[in-house]
Formats: C-alpha cells, structure tokens, sequence
C-alpha cells in the first residue's frame, strides 16, 4: 500500500477538570451547570478534546445533545446522596488531598472492579503476578500497555473509569511484553491477544510496535489474532490521518497482516455522529486498506443511544463504511451505571426492532450482551411457557461466552423481571433455586479467592 501523506495536519487539544472553564462553547451555560460538571468530574474521570468539541457536539442541543452528555460529567451520573456530599467538601475545602479522601470514598461505593476483574482474571507466569493481563476466556488475553492507560476523551459510562482516577492499586498496566509472549506460548488455548487500556492508540506508534513486535517476534504458533480496542476513531479520528507517526502507525498494521496475523480494530461507536465526520470516513478507509479489519461495539446506553432507530441507523452507517457490527452490551453494574442503564427487557426490545430494520449484512452483531462474573450472558428475548396449565413469562438467556466454555450455548431461563438491569437482580425460573452454572463458579470464588467473596451474579 502506498501512504499518501495528509495535509493540514490537526492539533489535538484535551481538557479536564483544571481548564474546562477555558472552552469557547461553555460561556453561554449557566454556573450552576459547570459547578455540577466541576463536582462529578471530581469523582468520576473527565477528559474531552477539540476534536469532540468542534466537530461532534451540537452545541444549539446542548445539554441535551447526546455527544455532550458522552464526554461531559451530568449531575445525575451521581447519586443525590453523592452529588451533595462531593459539592459540600467543595465548597467547605480546596485542600486536593482532602477532596481526593471524599471522592475516594464514593469511588469504592461505584464497584470499580466489576466480574471479578482484580479477583479472577489476573493470570500468573511462573509465580509471578501478570497485573497487567487478564485471561478471563480459554481463547483471549488482555493485555493492558502501561504507557496506553488513558484516552483521547474519556466516556462518561465508562466501566474501566477506575483506570483514571488515581486510584493505583485499581489500575492494571504491564511494561513486560516478553512476559506475555511467554504466557501465550505456555497456554495453547490462547488464539486472540486484546490490546486494551485505556487505548492503546493513545501509544506513539513506536512504543505500540515494541509490545507487538515481540509478540510476532516469538510467533507463538497458537496466535491467530491480535485485537486492538480503541476509541480513536471516534474521538480522535486524526490519529489515522495527520498525527505525526500516523503513516508509522498503518505500516504497523500492514506489518501484522502481512506476519499472516490477523488484525482487529475493536471500534467504540456509541453514537451514528461519531461517524458522520469526513475525517472519521478517511480514517477508516485508510485502517482497511492495510488489511485490519474493523469490528464496532457499544453498550446501550440511556439518554444516548437507548432507540431502535439509531441503532439501525448506526449498523447502517458501518456496514457502508466496511466495518462489522459486533456487540450490543449492556452497561456494566459499576460508576454510573444507574444514570446510562435501561432494563433488560427494553434492552432486547432495542436490539429486536433495531435488528429488524436491518438487511442480513449488518446481522453480524450480537446482543444485548451482560458481560458479568461468569461470562458474556446475551439475552434472547421474552417468552412465555405452559406451567401447569397457565403461560408464565420467563426471560431466555445463553452464554456467548463462560468461564467454563461448557457454559457456552446453553440456553436458560430466568423469572420476567421488568425492571431488572444486570444479572444479579434476576430469579432462576420455574421454581429453580439457583442457575445451572453456581455451583461450579462457586468453586472457582473457593478455588481463587474465599467462599465468603462469592456473588454469581454481578
């Protein structure tokens, strides 16, 4: 592939928390809703960019926009309790440190380590902790950069927002990519490697290249794939186009194509604006070219995206822009989970309408899918079954993805809960004490942590 240079290369430029004030856009909101930005963020990661200012946000539907309520902290992504408590210290104190305790306080109440992430998923090689790994599934290693953990605009439900706070020993990062290489070397099962973070796109293409290349310098011979999760196209699409190392970066991903790897860009689209940019269309016809697939996910998201409209619009737009939808998650129980959740039940009518509304091409996506302690548990919709001679309404889940991979397929049911958001406020049906995989995770919580640690559901 022959790399034509672009021109007029964009400048990124991030604000947060210290400088926000400074954005042109804001002068016509109120002080009351920058106090209210100034406290959430506070408590919860806030980082946005020109990019996302500029070109995504209307700004004539703003707070109501949904690009806005994305990337910048709304009062009701904290509980009221919270909310008054962190506006409180602010207004009593500017001491950071003692700001830091009350927002540190109300972190470890968000469950910043949803499905078993610190307790299950950290490998180990010899002995030796890998904190920077998770190996959850028998075929997918997670392998988080250190240099990768933050982003080019931070999401406001963003389940992995522990990573930016400050909160270190809730952070996973690992310099040691001769490490994982001799970890999937040593696992056979092992088929797929997720570069995540944060985003690993966040990497100048040279220290991204190092972690690769040692991996495809080893050729372990059960190593198909190499995914990287990235929102770089949505928030900083440039990062493709006029970054410095940018045309390094796609000879990067010629280089894994060309090593008879596969290469997988896990694309963030939460949003069909985030796709509607020339600069986000050039990106992606430039990341096909060198061979990289692209496959797009998001969670369903309330005050966002929760319509079958936009979704169907947003497959649409992919398929068109030669990107496979993927995923429908649903947010995870951790942050702000109560402000973006949509009950499961509507969550399966989303997908359904929206999925309806769509040729075969774009039917390549999967959903809604809880990715909660024992897998990825999809929900396949609402039924009813003869029970001693009445219809009783039952939710039919499987797992796409188990601890056990036995787990996998195998459909189950759960008591109509209508309003019921994650996996721990469902019921096993038909009078069942419990679901059929308990028992076995159970011993997985005895076998790693304690019997006294085990919660199934979350």
């Amino acid at each position: 592939m022959i790399i034509q240079k672009e021109t007029s290369p964009a400048k990124y430029r991030s604000y947060s928390l210290h400088n926000f004030r400074s954005i042109p856009q804001l002068d016509s909101l109120s002080e009351e809703l920058k106090f209210n930005m100034d406290v959430v963020g506070h408590v919860l990661p806030f980082k946005v960019n020109n990019y996302v200012i500029d070109e995504l946000i209307d700004w004539n539907k703003v707070p109501d926009d949904p690009i806005f309520k994305l990337t910048f902290p709304q009062k009701a992504m904290l509980t009221r309790a919270h909310f008054n408590e962190m506006a409180k210290a602010m207004r009593q104190t500017r001491d950071k440190s003692a700001l830091r305790e009350v927002a540190n306080k109300i972190r470890m109440q968000l469950n910043p380590h949803p499905a078993g992430q610190l307790e299950l998923n950290v490998p180990q090689l010899e002995g030796t902790r890998l904190n920077g790994v998770q190996h959850k599934y028998d075929q997918t290693v997670l392998f988080f950069p250190s240099q990768g953990q933050t982003c080019h605009a931070y999401c406001t439900f963003c389940f992995r927002w522990p990573q930016f706070v400050g909160m270190d020993d809730m952070k996973f990062a690992m310099k040691e990519s001769e490490m994982l290489a001799q970890y999937v070397k040593q696992h056979p099962e092992v088929t797929d490697v997720l570069f995540t973070g944060g985003d690993p796109l966040i990497m100048k293409t040279r220290i991204l290249q190092d972690y690769i290349e040692k991996l495809l310098d080893e050729k372990p011979s059960n190593l198909q794939t190499i995914r990287i999760g990235t929102k770089a196209l949505g928030y900083w699409p440039y990062r493709f186009l006029t970054d410095d190392d940018a045309d390094d970066l796609l000879q990067l991903f010629e280089k894994i194509v060309r090593s008879g790897i596969n290469l997988a860009i896990m694309a963030h689209f939460n949003h069909p604006v985030e796709l509607s940019t020339k600069a986000v269309q050039r990106a992606i016809r430039k990341i096909r070219a060198t061979g990289a697939q692209i496959r797009t996910q998001s969670p369903v998201l309330n005050h966002i995206n929760a319509d079958p409209k936009i979704w169907a619009e947003m497959w649409r737009k992919q398929v068109n822009l030669n990107c496979i939808p993927y995923y429908m998650f649903v947010p995870r129980d951790t942050g702000a989970q109560h402000y973006f959740s949509v009950p499961l039940v509507e969550c399966w009518d989303i997908f359904r309408n929206a999925y309806k509304q769509v040729s075969g091409i774009c039917r390549t996506v999967r959903g809604p899918s809880m990715s909660a302690t024992p897998g990825k548990v999809q929900v396949l919709g609402v039924t009813e079954i003869p029970v001693n001679g009445k219809f009783d309404k039952v939710l039919t889940l499987r797992f796409l993805q188990g601890r056990n991979p036995d787990w996998v397929g195998k459909p189950f049911f759960a008591k109509y809960n209508s309003e019921a958001t994650w996996l721990n406020e469902l019921n096993p049906a038909f009078g069942e004490k419990e679901f059929f995989f308990e028992k076995e995770l159970e011993q997985i919580y005895k076998e790693n942590i304690s019997q006294e640690a085990f919660n199934p559901y979350e």
